[in-house]
């Protein structure tokens, strides 16, 4: 008789945690373990603006589920449907077409792409930072206008190449602009025709506030941290038209840039549509236990998931945070454990820790266990968290070894000409399109 299989669709936090924990709960004869996911790593997402600046190395922050995962199958590939009724999802992958995977228990972990909200030029022109080769390519992206702004002869194209706008004002949006604009200062001192002063960086955000979610004092620390560097910020502001070469807002403006990084929020993963069950905000909406009300053996975890916060009460969801994620992984895979068993499951509970955001340049701000910290203190504070946060020893010390590198021997600026040649829009980079009638994934 065949083992019942496990099927867990995504390998970022909650869904490699859930495999670990399976691991060690269940024994190697009462179930099957298989993971879907596009990549052979698990990416610890709150420090790509790091790579996209180059204080680290892509690898510090993928690490391999091969080194995490003993039992478990992996099958590369993205999981484009859900059929609860007949128990499986449709796969593909770069080998070959389409497949059916069978499950008895189905976890959904597939995590988030990034918000377009249909403004015209966006998902053409714009650059994301939600992968590993988004932050890749856009460090060559940065680097490659400053070249470009060195030898232009055209006074306006070269203020176009050293205009670079950053839309979103959360953590994703702040920490890009910030190590992003640091990145541009340092390197533009090794291009004798370029004027640092003709450097020009806007952060973008519709919200009233930045940083909302640090609380009101913090966020105007960062404001002033950032605007006494050079930086632009324009609240309560979007944007309503992007081409190759300006940026519509919507008080007015228009700003001439050839670089816009788009990081206005996320949207789960276009699989949630394909399950027969509720959404709320665009997440499949769950019960405390993390289980699919109406898809019979369906969990869902992290950014694909409405969990319930208990910890704040009636009506609250859990944020899709990397920190909620994990927890929820460990949460489901006892829960899963305790489905094959025929015994009870929990409900998920979890107070949040606090929150850190990494400026660069020896400041920070962070609210641990609720603890308000800015400047160098709060940036040992962030950086101590994301050290323990990493999943692995190997990851910590690539980590801690690339800080102390780069504060030491600074950065060479290098382009590597990634993606060269080949689309860099933002459905291309999130496989987007292949939810829309694709075949196949991309060579």
């Amino acid at each position: 008789m065949p083992l019942p299989r496990v099927l867990v669709v995504g390998g970022g936090f909650a869904g490699v945690e859930c495999l670990r924990r399976l691991e060690k709960i269940l024994r190697p004869g009462e179930a099957e373990l298989v993971l879907v996911s596009p990549d052979d790593y698990q990416l610890y997402l709150p420090l790509l603006p790091h790579v996209a600046s180059g204080l680290l190395t892509p690898q510090s922050v993928a690490v391999s589920l091969r080194r995490r995962l003993r039992r478990s199958r992996y099958i590369p590939g993205i999981a484009v449907g859900v059929d609860p009724g007949q128990r499986r999802v449709s796969v593909l992958t770069a080998e070959g077409p389409q497949r059916d995977l069978h499950y008895d228990i189905l976890l959904l972990a597939a995590g988030s792409t990034t918000r377009l909200l249909g403004i015209p030029g966006v998902s053409e022109y714009a650059l994301g930072m939600k992968t590993l080769a988004q932050a890749a390519y856009l460090r060559d992206h940065v680097i490659g206008q400053l070249d470009a702004a060195a030898i232009a002869t055209d006074p306006q194209e070269r203020a176009e190449r050293l205009r670079f706008v950053v839309v979103g004002g959360g953590y994703a949006g702040t920490e890009t602009a910030a190590a992003l604009h640091l990145l541009t200062q340092a390197a533009v001192n090794r291009f004798p025709r370029l004027d640092p002063s003709q450097l020009s960086w806007h952060l973008v955000d519709i919200a009233p506030r930045l940083l909302p979610e640090i609380g009101e004092h913090l966020g105007d620390k960062a404001i002033q941290a950032l605007r006494k560097r050079g930086i632009e910020i324009s609240l309560e502001t979007s944007v309503t038209r992007l081409t190759p070469r300006s940026v519509e807002l919507t008080d007015g403006r228009t700003l001439p840039t050839r670089t816009l990084v788009w990081t206005a929020g996320v949207a789960a993963s276009p699989l949630v549509k394909t399950v027969e069950a509720d959404l709320v905000g665009g997440r499949l909406a769950t019960t405390p236990q993390m289980d699919v009300p109406g898809a019979p053996g369906v969990f869902a975890v992290g950014d694909a998931a409405a969990v319930p916060d208990l910890a704040r009460g009636e009506g609250f969801i859990t944020p899709p945070t990397a920190q909620h994620s994990q927890r929820q992984g460990k949460a489901v895979a006892r829960n899963i454990a305790a489905t094959l068993r025929g015994r009870p499951m929990k409900p998920y509970y979890h107070r949040d820790l606090g929150l850190v955001v990494d400026l660069g340049d020896a400041y920070a701000v962070s609210r641990p266990l609720g603890i308000e910290l800015s400047g160098l203190p709060a940036q040992a504070v962030a950086r101590g968290y994301h050290l323990f946060a990493l999943p692995t020893l190997t990851a910590r010390a690539r980590v801690a070894a690339n800080w102390a590198l780069n504060a030491t021997t600074g950065d060479d600026f290098v382009s590597t000409g990634f993606q060269r040649g080949r689309p860099a829009t933002l459905p291309h980079f999130e496989h987007t399109e292949l939810y829309q009638g694709e075949k196949s994934l991309p060579a």
